[in-house]
Order: C-alpha cells, then structure tokens, then sequence
C-alpha cells in the first residue's frame, strides 16, 4: 500500500479515527480545463488542496496548498460545495483513517507558473473529456460532475 488508500461506500473500510478541516481548488482556465495534479501517493488525478494548519482561514489553507502542489497563485472566487461523506474514508500508512471533510472553493489563476510538487508526478490542466479515461477517484469524479452542471448553490454532499 502506498502513504494512504481511499475508501468509498466500502463494507471493508476500516473505522474512521479521524476528521480534520480540509480544503481544495477547482480552478479553470480561459478553455474550461480544470487544473489537475497527478498524486504521488495513489497514481489519481485530484484537485489540489490538502488540510488546514492552525492560524490560517480554509480560503488561506487552498491558496497555500495550491501554490505548494501546483506552483500557481490564485484567488478565491467561489464555492463548489461542501463534502463531508462518512462513507470516505482514507487510510493512512501511520493508522490514521480519516472521515471526508472537504470544501471545495472556486479559484482563478493569478499568478506562478505550473511546476510538480513533492506530493505530485504530474499537474496541468485538463479537460473533463481528457479526465473521463484517467484514473479518478470517485468523490473526485462527483466533484467533477457537480463543476459540469453550474448549479448556482454550493452542494452540500
């Protein structure tokens, strides 16, 4: 197993030990690709984000985790939704499984140029027709869905 596994409405999962406050970016560019990073950790294409560290605000936590895995500077624009899904968990190579709790923000480039992080292998932008032959996981995916049909209130999964 690598650094960490996702469970996604498993029987098999083990019980969730853990719930920490953690925040992503969807971030499109002037074609309507999404801004994507290919994990170190589990080979799935994923948003950037990563959890909060005491003294910052969420909004704080995706700006930074974005320039860390990206090498972009954005903005906040926006909120797709809030996942908090007890039905995801992660497991960690350390014993820690993790509940979802993860709000994704609507964010615009502003800055920085694209480079791989540590955590990464790969990070560009792609289109959801590119994304649909890639490995991503499931809550990704629904994430993905929810970016595609534009509701003009944040989704609360």
């Amino acid at each position: 197993m690598g650094a960490r596994r996702d469970y996604y409405r498993d029987p098999n999962a083990p019980k969730a030990n853990s719930l920490k406050p953690g925040g992503s970016a969807l971030v499109v560019d002037e074609a309507g690709r999404v801004l994507m990073q290919r994990r170190g950790d589990s080979g799935n294409w994923s948003l950037p984000g990563g959890i909060m560290e005491l003294g910052e605000t969420l909004e704080d936590c995706v700006i930074r985790e974005t320039r860390e895995e990206t090498g972009l500077d954005i903005e906040i624009t926006g909120l797709l939704g809030i996942y908090t899904d007890p039905e995801h968990v992660i497991e960690y190579a350390d014993g820690e499984v993790r509940q979802e709790f993860a709000i994704v923000y609507y964010g615009r480039a502003i800055g920085g140029e694209i480079e791989v992080s540590h955590e990464s292998t790969d990070v560009r932008f792609l289109s959801l027709d590119e994304l649909s032959g890639l490995p991503v996981h499931p809550t990704v995916r629904l994430r993905l869905q929810h970016h595609q049909e534009r509701s003009n209130l944040p989704r609360l999964e």
